[in-house]
C-alpha cells in the first residue's frame, strides 16, 4: 500500500519536461530501465529462490527511496539515468519474489487456489493508495509545486521500507530447495525447459506481456495526451484516479472469469480491445480518446491476475521466482523494441503517432495469437 502511494506520478512527465527532458530522452530512460531490468532479472529471481524472497523485497524498497531523494535534486539527463538504473534494480529484485512469496505462502496454507482471488485483491488495495495519491498529487503541485510531490513520496517509500522488514518467508518444498550449491546454469536451463515443453504457458504469458508493455505506455505517457488536449494539471489527478480505479472490477472478478470463459477467448477478445483503442487514441485527438483509455484500462484489470494464475499453478516452488523472472525479462524485452518505435513515431508525429504505432503491434500479435492458439489446442488440447 505505501509502495504505492506516491503522488509524484501523477505530474512525472511534466516534472521530467520542466527539468528539460524530451519525450525521446524520457524514451531513452525507459529503454535504460528495460536494459537493466534485463540483464539482472533472472539473477535477481535465482537469488529469491535461493537465499529469500524478503531479502530481496526489503533491497527493492530501499532503492526506491534513494530514487526519489536523488529525482528531487535532479536536474540533468544522467541523474535521471542514474534513477532509472536504480529502479531496474530493484524491479528486478522484486518482481519474481514478490508473487512467488505470495503463492507460497497461500501453498503452506492449502489455499493456492486463491491465488488469483488474492493478488486481484492486492492489486485493489493497490489501486487504492494510487487513487488516494492521484487525487491528492495534483491539488498539491498546483499548490505547492512539483517537488513536493516527490518529497511525499519519498516518505511514502521509507515506510514501505519499514514494513518490508516485517515480512516472514514459509518453508517451501520442490527439487532445489535441499541444495543451494545448484548452478545458475541448472535454474536457467529447468526455467526455459518450462516454457518449451508447455507451449500454452509460453503463449499465455507473452499476451499478457505484450498486453502488459503496451498499456505501460498509457501509464507514462497519459500526463502528456492530456496536455496536448489542453486539460489543466488541475484535473490530472481525477484522470488518474479514473484509470486505475477502472482496473479494479477485474482485479476482484478475475478469478470468477477463469472459470467461464476460456482463455484462449478471453485474450483474443482482451488483445483486439488494445489495438482498437491504441488506435482511436492515435487516430481521434479529441475526448474520443479519453474513452479508449478507459476501455483499456477495464479491461487490463482482469489480464495480470489471470496471466499470473496461470504460469504460477504450473511451475515448481523452488524455482517459482525464477520462472517468473523469466516472465518479466520477457516484458521488458518486449517493451524495449515497443520503446524504440514509440519514440521513434514521437518524434515525428507527437504522442498520437506513438500510440499509433502500438496499435499496430496489437493488431499483428493478435492474428499471431489466434492462429497460434487454435495451434496449441489441435496438438496439446
Amino acid at each position: 500500500f505505501f509502495y504505492h502511494l506516491i503522488p509524484a506520478y501523477v505530474i512525472e512527465r511534466l516534472y521530467w519536461e520542466e527539468r528539460g527532458m524530451t519525450i525521446p530522452m524520457v524514451v531513452y530512460t525507459e529503454i535504460l530501465y528495460a536494459v537493466t531490468v534485463v540483464l539482472l532479472e533472472i539473477p535477481s529471481g535465482i537469488l529469491a529462490d535461493k537465499w529469500g524472497r524478503t531479502n530481496l523485497i526489503v533491497w527493492a524498497s530501499f532503492l526506491g527511496a534513494l530514487e526519489f531523494l536523488i529525482l528531487v535534486f535532479a536536474s540533468e539527463f544522467w541523474h535521471f539515468a542514474l534513477v532509472v538504473i536504480l529502479a531496474g534494480i530493484g524491479s528486478s529484485a522484486v518482481s519474481g519474489a514478490g508473487n512467488a512469496l505470495l503463492y507460497d505462502t497461500l501453498l503452506h496454507d492449502g489455499r493456492e487456489k486463491d491465488f488469483e482471488k488474492i493478488l486481484g485483491r492486492l492489486r485493489a488495495l493497490d489501486i487504492t493508495a494510487i487513487t488516494l495519491a492521484a487525487l491528492s498529487g495534483s491539488f498539491m503541485a498546483v499548490r505547492w509545486g512539483f517537488e513536493f510531490n516527490y518529497w511525499i513520496s519519498f516518505v511514502a517509500m521509507t515506510l514501505s521500507l519499514c514494513l518490508a522488514f516485517l515480512l516472514t518467508e514459509p518453508l517451501r518444498s520442490g527439487m532445489f530447495t535441499e541444495d543451494e550449491s545448484i548452478s545458475i546454469r541448472t535454474y536457467v536451463t529447468a526455467s526455459i525447459g518450462i516454457f518449451r515443453q508447455n507451449p500454452g504457458i509460453w503463449l499465455m504469458v507473452l499476451c499478457g506481456i505484450v498486453m502488459g508493455a503496451s498499456i505501460s505506455f498509457i501509464d507514462e505517457f497519459w500526463q502528456l495526451y492530456l496536455d496536448r488536449m489542453g486539460i489543466p494539471v488541475s484535473w490530472f489527478g481525477v484522470f488518474s484516479a479514473t484509470i486505475f480505479l477502472l482496473r479494479v472490477p477485474g482485479n476482484i472478478l478475475a478469478y470468477q472469469l477463469k472459470t467461464r470463459w476460456s482463455e484462449r477467448s478471453f485474450f483474443a477478445f482482451a488483445t483486439a480491445v488494445f489495438a482498437f483503442g491504441f488506435l482511436v487514441m492515435a487516430l481521434e485527438q479529441r475526448y474520443v480518446g479519453l474513452i479508449a483509455i478507459f476501455f483499456i484500462c477495464l479491461i487490463s484489470g482482469i489480464v495480470e491476475p489471470l496471466v499470473t494464475g496461470y504460469l504460477h499453478h504450473r511451475i515448481d516452488s523452488s524455482m517459482r521466482a525464477t520462472v517468473d523472472s523469466f516472465r518479466s525479462l520477457g516484458a521488458h524485452a518486449v517493451l524495449i523494441g515497443i520503446g524504440l518505435g514509440f519514440g521513434y513515431f514521437s518524434t515525428f508525429l507527437d504522442v498520437y503517432g506513438g500510440y499509433g504505432f502500438i496499435a499496430v503491434v496489437c493488431g499483428v500479435f493478435l492474428v499471431y495469437f489466434y492462429f497460434r492458439s487454435e495451434h496449441v489446442v489441435k496438438q496439446h488440447g
